[in-house]
């Protein structure tokens, strides 16, 4: 099956991702599907490239912000997935290619033509040839987490110190999560993060366990198990108040996206955001004018997270882990 080579051509196309991910899964040994997410490996090799070049500088600029330094992520990750589409790229793309078990494209340029030089140029040892490859994929594989029952359920032993913790620890069940309604991970995850803090302030009392709430769904008369009363902030007619109410409590992050998902799938005014989930955006669109939250900037909230350069750079790594 030939893959749609007009898609994957920014940094935050999470559709591309998803179309990338679903051809894979039917045709693994289809050429232009294994050429195109060399291409993609290629394009975090290059990003962290910049990323250390980034890194190196000896003192802040004096016109540095968060906000500069986010959009300057932003722009390196285009760029590298810019730099790694123009033919033949850095010349990573062989080699990932004959690792992945494609045939390499390289031939040798005709006499008279301009001549380029990439990796596959250079006469090497075969076992020296192997040992680089192998290290090229788990450079990139190593941040990968484990997807074992066991880390799934430990929540007792999941602590989320940084947005990317956060996302390679709750990715798994993410992913489990949106296969079942048919969304891509990237929208669950930053829904989680807009309610959490990136994990920072999931509900708890103090002295008494974590709520595992990631998604602050509350419990209303259909609840049947345990809950926290806290203050919330609510929007009523345009006006933020502070109200008393009740969440749900679960026992572990897993039971969070179960229960997600569930809620989603039983409440018919979230049937129409179900008919979307192949759109990020008009999901969350859907969702929010279905109900799910009273702030009125909520869908856009959680777009920006997920259009974001945190999501989105993790999140592509491990789409191919």
């Amino acid at each position: 099956m030939a893959l749609n080579t007009a898609i994957v051509q920014t940094t935050v196309d999470f559709q591309g991702l998803a179309e990338l991910r679903r051809s894979a899964n039917q045709d693994g040994n289809d050429q232009q599907t294994i050429k195109q997410v060399a291409g993609q490996f290629e394009a975090i090799f290059i990003n962290m490239m910049l990323k250390s070049m980034r890194q190196a500088s000896l003192a802040e600029g004096i016109f540095n912000s968060n906000q500069s330094e986010f959009y300057r992520e932003m722009s390196d990750q285009q760029l590298a997935m810019d730099l790694a589409g123009k033919d033949g790229g850095f010349g990573l793309q062989e080699a990932i290619i004959r690792q992945l078990g494609g045939q390499a494209a390289y031939k040798s340029p005709v006499e008279g033509e301009s001549r380029t030089y990439s990796i596959d140029t250079v006469r090497r040892r075969p076992a020296l040839q192997l040992a680089e490859h192998k290290a090229l994929l788990e450079q990139v594989l190593k941040s990968a987490p484990s997807t074992s029952n066991n880390q799934t359920a430990d929540s007792e032993n999941i602590k989320f110190d940084s947005p990317e913790s956060f996302v390679q620890q709750l990715w798994p069940m993410a992913k489990q999560a949106a296969d079942k309604i048919g969304v891509s991970p990237e929208v669950i995850l930053a829904q989680a993060a807009l309610e959490t803090g990136w994990g920072q302030y999931v509900i708890d009392k103090t002295g008494e366990p974590s709520s595992h709430n990631l998604f602050n769904i509350k419990a209303d008369n259909r609840w049947a198990g345990d809950y926290i009363a806290i203050g919330s902030m609510e929007y009523r007619n345009g006006t933020a108040v502070k109200e008393q109410s009740r969440f749900r409590v679960y026992d572990s992050y897993q039971q969070s996206f179960d229960d997600y998902v569930n809620f989603l799938q039983t409440q018919p005014r979230y049937r129409q955001a179900l008919e979307h989930s192949s759109d990020p955006e008009k999901f969350i669109e859907e969702l929010h004018k279905a109900g799910y939250a009273t702030d009125p900037a909520y869908a856009d909230k959680i777009k920006r997270i997920m259009n974001g350069a945190t999501l989105a750079q993790i999140s592509h790594q491990l789409n191919y882990s």
